[in-house]
This record gives C-alpha cells, structure tokens and sequence, in this order.
C-alpha cells in the first residue's frame, strides 16, 4: 500500500485542535487495512517528523434516513499519532 493511500485526510475538530496544542498528537482518517506501522511510516515520510506513538480505532458508520428509507454510513479508521519531543508541529489547521 502506497503511503500516499494510507493518510486519506487530517480531522479537524475542537477535540483535534485541542489534542493537537496541548499533547503533539495530530489526528487523521487512515484506509481500513492500515496497521500501526503504516501509519507511523506514512506520516514520517510525509511530513519529515518522527513519531513516538500510534493509537488507532474503528469509528462505527451511523445510521441515516432519507424520508422513509434508512441505511448505514461505512465504518472508517481514525488514528491518533503522537510526535516526539523537540519535533516541529505539523501544521494543517491554522485557519479554522
């Protein structure tokens, strides 16, 4: 898997943001089959920055409905990834 199709997009949040100033951890929507390893190699490659953890989990799809039909969105994978310190803080969200 290409490191470009690991990282589908940053999440910007208030809980993102906030994760982001307080503890160097940067959140991102990863491809479902990603592991930890991928991840953590991606956003190194990526960005220049070395990365001291990776936490990930499975976000359940919700449920939607359109007038009297209803379905399921997919499922999808959010990593949180911790930088290590004396790292430059990647920046993504300046203008939010």
């Amino acid at each position: 898997m290409s490191i470009y199709n690991v990282i589908k997009r940053p999440i910007i949040t208030e809980k993102g943001l906030t994760l982001k100033e307080n503890e160097r951890t940067l959140c991102f929507e990863v491809h479902d089959n990603a592991s930890k390893r991928q991840i953590q190699e991606a956003v190194e490659q990526l960005f220049k920055v070395k990365v001291q953890d990776v936490r990930t989990m499975v976000v359940p799809g919700k449920m939607r409905r359109r007038g009297k039909y209803s379905g399921y969105r997919s499922d999808w994978k959010k990593a949180y990834v911790t930088l290590r310190e004396g790292e430059k803080m990647i920046e993504y969200g300046e203008n939010v």
